[in-house]
């Protein structure tokens, strides 16, 4: 816990340039990333351009449970934050906050930005907002939250 939210270390997710043609023609991306574990980067020049992205759900769909990440640098943003995006998970629709995108999103945009430290908003209707650091392998990411529950697990002893 930490300042009326919570630090999240999740492990790094690399992804590396690549084309990927199916879903080149679902979003007009400057640049497209990706990895063999389902998740795909597409990079835009402004965050009006992710505010603006109306998806095809039914072609996301097609391709498959994965991670559809939409990314711009947040400059002029009124969320003040350094990078914008949103996430569209193939047959579920948008995802409101997603941590494991930004688990991609950070090493992607660190090596962009030359820090290791920035901010994060993801633009889905409900909206998220993180702060997001690159400490080795290991991805922290910060958010005010609210706890719903809390509770003990105890294991049966062996």
């Amino acid at each position: 816990r930490e300042r009326g939210g919570y630090i999240l270390s999740l492990p790094v997710v690399p992804t590396e340039r690549s084309d990927f043609a199916e879903t080149n023609a679902l979003f007009a991306a400057q640049e497209v990333w990706g990895n063999a574990s389902g998740y795909t980067v597409f990079l835009f020049t402004s965050a009006d351009e992710i505010e603006a992205l109306v998806p095809d759900f039914t072609a996301l769909a097609a391709l498959g449970a994965q991670q559809f990440i939409c990314t711009a640098p947040g400059a002029g943003h009124r969320s003040g934050a350094d990078v914008v995006s949103r996430v569209f998970v193939g047959g579920a629709g948008e995802d409101a906050a997603t941590g494991s995108a930004h688990a991609v999103l950070t090493p992607f945009w660190a090596a962009r930005l030359g820090r290791n430290t920035f901010t994060a908003h993801q633009a889905s209707p409900r909206g998220g907002d993180f702060t997001c650091r690159l400490e080795g392998d290991r991805v922290l990411l910060g958010g005010r939250c609210v706890t719903v529950i809390e509770g003990t697990y105890r294991l049966p002893d062996r």
